[in-house]
């Protein structure tokens, strides 16, 4: 299976970073509050605004944690398209 990195904005403009093997139904999972992150329930609606493929669960928990540790400035640029952000968390 195909790994993703993924991030979410919140109502209120949070950005939210995961991982997953199947984007549509983790966000479906977040959506309704189940399943989802804690952090994330009550903070919607939620909308898709980054997705991108990873080699393995590996590169992709290593990517998130990259992701996390930015600043909200560069996670916006990331969500902008910025593919130099991009490449440079993937080297």
């Amino acid at each position: 299976s195909t790994w993703s990195v993924y991030m979410l904005r919140t109502a209120n403009g949070s950005l939210y970073t995961g991982i997953t093997t199947d984007v549509k139904r983790r966000f479906k999972e977040h959506s309704s509050g189940i399943k989802g992150a804690k952090s994330l329930r009550g903070k919607g609606p939620l909308s898709l605004v980054l997705e991108f493929a990873a080699a393995d669960r590996s590169e992709a928990s290593i990517l998130e944690a990259r992701i996390k540790k930015l600043t909200k400035e560069d996670k916006e640029w990331l969500v902008s398209g910025d593919k130099r952000l991009l490449t440079s968390i993937r080297d």
